[in-house]
């Protein structure tokens, strides 16, 4: 097609590993699109915990440790053939990258070519044609080739257009990580009365709970690092627990109606400890740990409902296009690199020092 070179630039995983697995080349062929496709030029892309965790082999059901445990050298003995999140195995080499903002150059056959030229978001959970009741999908970018390349193939009805002044670097951070704590809070069933403690509120998923659950008008309290104090209540939070502290000393027991949680690891008894009678627990990842010791007395003598959330509606994703358009949510970006440094830009990632996420230049630009 004009205008669209044969190779490209892009960042291959070339298997379960350490950061010698990512391999930057210029020789990758440029997809095409094929029926019901577009092609989408990626301006820019997102560092995830998804992206970190497929790399290492973070969910194979082998590996008990936190994330950053083997963030630099992965767990490639302990992965089996349940590598991927859904527990298959993956398909090497893969162009990883479940976030990005781009604008679509090629249609395939059947997608109208007033396509051409639209800024497009893509959806990082894309529901399977056979899923029963909504919950079978797919990751872009790990059942799929994503976004940490020049160009990436999209499904049509999953490319969705963005209209906004915000730059195709402050709109890569949105689909995966806000996304995903939209279709949390969602899930949960948030309401404005509520007091909501918010783990890991620094990171991407983190500090996007915080902005959408200030959205229906209720509380939060956020989990952070001293230092990043100012900047989470800037976006939100109106009480800070420190990382570390005992959430029942600052807290106390029975004060918060939701728990949204991303880190688990050995404080999370605790978590259902500060629960109200009738509280609800909500989680989307275990960066601290996947392992948790669980009362099953506190469970049912209080009442609380345990909400686990990997799919995503398409209903949350709309939901997050028009709380951009209306500029509702604002991006919380940590720092930027070049597509190249995607190495560096995971090294900054894991050592969770900085606020919000960590965004990969693919344009150049």
């Amino acid at each position: 097609m004009n205008g669209i070179p044969k190779k490209m630039a892009g960042v291959y995983l070339t298997g379960n590993g350490g950061f010698d697995k990512l391999e930057y080349r210029t020789d990758i062929q440029t997809p095409m699109p094929k029926a019901g496709e577009v092609l989408v030029k990626i301006g820019a892309a997102a560092v995830n915990n998804t992206d970190v965790n497929t790399r290492i082999g973070w969910y194979s059901k082998n590996v008990k440790s936190e994330t950053n445990a083997g963030g630099a050298a992965g767990f490639e003995e302990e992965v089996e053939e349940d590598g991927s999140w859904t527990g298959a195995a993956m398909q090497f080499p893969r162009i990883q990258g479940a976030d990005g903002c781009g604008t679509i150059v090629a249609v395939g056959e059947g997608v109208s070519e007033d396509r051409l030229g639209e800024r497009v978001l893509i959806r990082t959970m894309q529901e399977l044609p056979s899923s029963d009741k909504g919950l079978e999908c797919i990751t872009y970018g790990s059942e799929c080739d994503g976004t940490f390349a020049e160009y990436a193939v999209a499904l049509s009805d999953e490319a969705f257009v963005i209209n906004s002044d915000l730059s195709d670097k402050e709109l890569a951070i949105f689909p995966c990580s806000y996304s995903t704590a939209e279709n949390l809070v969602v899930r949960v069933e948030v309401n404005k009365d509520d007091v909501v403690l918010v783990t890991g509120a620094s990171g991407g998923v983190g500090s996007a709970l915080v902005q959408l659950v200030k959205i229906r008008g209720a509380k939060v309290i956020a989990v952070c690092e001293p230092d990043q104090e100012e900047r989470v209540r800037g976006y939100g939070a109106d009480e800070i627990v420190y990382r570390g502290d005992s959430y029942i000393e600052k807290i106390g027991r029975m004060k918060v109606d939701v728990v949204l949680d991303m880190v688990a690891g050995n404080q999370w008894p605790e978590l259902l400890e500060v629960l109200k009678k009738g509280g609800k627990y909500g989680v989307v990842g275990a960066i601290g740990g996947p392992m948790v010791e669980l009362d099953v007395r506190t469970l049912y003598l209080k009442d609380l409902s345990l909400f686990g959330s990997t799919y995503q509606t398409k209903e949350a994703f709309t939901n997050l296009i028009e709380y951009i358009e209306q500029g509702k949510i604002e991006p919380v970006i940590a720092k930027e690199f070049p597509l190249q440094d995607i190495v560096k830009a995971q090294e900054a990632f894991l050592e969770k020092k900085l606020i919000g996420k960590f965004v990969l230049n693919v344009s150049g630009e």
